[in-house]
């Protein structure tokens, strides 16, 4: 059985599609690549059809992620009901998700930040296309001290999953 993550923010051309290219790669490397598949949309159509923002793009490159792929696309509730996590990156993209998972929102919605590795005051990861550089740099570094605990939570449904022969 596959383990389904979308990661969700406003347009999915800065956020979104950094925290789904740096999940892709970090379960990739932890040999949970097959089991996983990770996507990312946005909560508006406002950048639809667009590529990655070009400083997210660039943030990527150097730290040797190809995101040259990506196409900007709005959620669509099937996708997110049949994931098993659905990670918010910012406040306001909770009440978006809340209508669009309806009960599912209890057992799959989370706060990408509710992984980092220690308690934070504030979840939101604030969106950086407003800003210079310095903004995805913040960004990348927010998303990056949770994509180890998402992982080993991953491995955990997964070996469990193997474990009751889903």
């Amino acid at each position: 059985m596959t383990f389904r993550i979308v990661t969700v923010c406003t347009g999915n051309i800065c956020r979104s599609p950094m925290a789904e290219y740096a999940l892709r790669d970090a379960l990739e490397q932890a040999g949970l690549g097959e089991a996983a598949q990770v996507s990312s949309a946005g909560t508006s159509a406002w950048e639809v059809g667009n590529p990655i923002d070009p400083r997210a793009g660039a943030l990527l490159r150097r730290h040797g992620i190809d995101s040259e792929a990506h196409i900007a696309r709005q959620m669509e509730d099937e996708e997110l009901r049949e994931a098993d996590l659905v990670l918010a990156l910012d406040h306001d993209h909770v009440d978006p998700l809340r209508r669009a998972l309806g009960e599912r929102a209890e057992q799959t919605l989370r706060m990408m930040r509710d992984f980092a590795p220690t308690p934070v005051e504030d979840t939101g990861i604030r969106d950086p296309w407003y800003g210079d550089e310095s903004g995805f740099e913040t960004t990348w570094e927010q998303i990056d001290e949770a994509v180890a605990a998402i992982v080993d939570h991953v491995r955990t449904h997964v070996e469990q999953d193997v474990r009751e022969g889903r």
